[in-house]
This record gives C-alpha cells, structure tokens and sequence, in this order.
C-alpha cells in the first residue's frame, strides 16, 4: 500500500487516521504493519464503503482538502470497489535500534552464518561480503553508480541491499547508502585491522522524503544534518536550486520532531 510522504508525516503526527483506496479486494488487513519512511504503520480497519455515503470528515480524516476532491480521486477505476483504510504510527522501524547495536563476536559469527546463506542460495553467486565493503568505502554513492562498479543491474544490487538493511547492516538515504555501526562491526571482525573511516556526522540526518535533487543541493553546500539546515531561514532554502517548496515542508516537519525550526 503506497502513502504519500506528506500522509505518512501526518499520521505519525496524528491528524490523519485514514485511507481511501479503489482495489479489487483489499491489499492489506487489520494488524498489518508497513515499514515507512517515518516508521511503523499500523492498519486498524479495512471496509469496503459507498463513494456516496462519504462525508466531509471522511476527508478531513483522510488528509484531503474536501469530500469532493475525496470523492474525485476515487473517481478512477470507477470499477473496483472503494475501501476505507484505518491508519495509525506505531512506533519507529525496530531496525533502526538494530542498526546501532553493536554486536559481540557470537552475534558476529551468526550474522556472517546467515550471509552465507544469502551467498548460498544467491544465482549471481557471492555477494553479500563484496557489497558491504562497496558501500563501507563508496559511501552515499548512487545506487546506479555503486552496481555499474559491480557489473550488476541497478533494481537487483538494490533488491539484495534491501536483505542487508533487514539485518540492520546498512542505512538507506535519499542517495546512496551507509554502513551502520553493526554493519560496519561485521566487516571489521573480516578485516586484519578495523578500516579507518571519516567521523560519523553529528546530529540528525537529513530525512529521505525531501528527495534525491534537494538532497544534493544540500550537500553541496555542506548541509547534511537538521542541526546545520536551522541555521537557514525558510526564504534562503527555498532559493537554493533543487530545493523545492515541499522539501522545505518536509524538513520543517522533521526539525519540528527534534525541536528545531528554520532561523528567522
């Protein structure tokens, strides 16, 4: 089930609480929770509903700026029937607590048993060990970039990162990747000595809904934690080039989480 960035930032902050959908059969049932950008997603109901019975609170529920701009974009596949999703946050990805746990030696050897595995039952053969230590050295490298040094087709090399994040061993950010202090543990136990890898930066990093163009732009400028972006008004962000009005939304949302707000 796809949510829109600015849905999802609304139901963690609790002033959405639905969704409304046109599917042959429902995708999703109660309990299910998805893993998003802002963390959990929890379903609470799933019913199916006549367009006609919806009322303005339905819209208001479901973020939406009236019943008829609600009932407008269920106005496609007309055909299917119309389900109303119950929704609420649940709580933060519990990989990113595994992702800052530093392992022991015993967990090490499990996780390099399960990498094995992954190598094992892989087509293309070996891989779980080269990538990590791709991404330990090209970090916040392009996906594109870092699977055309690899020789591999960018949807696969990001479909078996994707097995790395589920062990909390890499980051994902809006582009490229980043080692976690677990992941970055393992490669070490493989190494003759630990590598040498710059400072992790301080404070809270730049979310991955502002986009990859506004992401950029950022970091050309040496912007890359919500600490330094308060130090610009909203005015001055929104001149940078690729820094678009609703990236300006979206990090005023997540200083607003951490305390923080655009200088005045």
């Amino acid at each position: 089930m796809m949510i829109r960035p600015a849905e999802l930032a609304a139901i963690k902050a609790g002033t959405v609480d639905l969704a409304f959908r046109r599917w042959a059969r429902p995708r999703v049932v109660v309990g299910t929770r998805m893993r998003t950008a802002v963390g959990l997603i929890e379903v609470t109901s799933v019913e199916q509903v006549s367009v006609t019975s919806l009322r303005a609170e339905d819209a208001r529920r479901a973020g939406v700026s009236s019943l008829a701009a609600l009932k407008q974009a269920l106005a496609a596949r007309s055909s299917d029937p119309a389900w109303r999703i119950g929704l609420t946050y649940a709580g933060p990805d519990p990989r990113e607590a595994l992702r800052a746990t530093v392992p022991d030696a015993e967990e090490i050897a499990a996780i390099n048993a399960r990498l094995d595995r992954l190598d094992a039952a892989s087509s293309y053969g070996a891989w779980t060990r080269a990538t990590l230590d791709l991404i330990d050295r090209f970090p916040t490298v392009r996906a594109p970039d870092l699977a055309a040094q690899v020789g591999r087709e960018t949807a696969d090399f990001k479909k078996d990162v994707r097995k790395l994040k589920e062990l909390g061993l890499t980051e994902s950010l809006a582009i490229g990747y980043l080692l976690s202090p677990r992941g970055e543990a393992v490669v070490d136990a493989g190494l003759p000595a630990p590598r040498v890898r710059s400072p992790r930066e301080q404070g809270s990093p730049l979310p991955r809904t502002i986009g990859a163009p506004a992401t950029r732009a950022l970091r050309e400028l040496g912007v890359t934690t919500l600490e330094q972006v308060a130090d610009y008004s909203a005015a001055d962000l929104g001149a940078i080039h690729g820094v678009g009005p609703i990236a300006v939304t979206r990090l005023r949302e997540a200083m607003a989480e951490q305390g923080l707000a655009y200088r005045q």
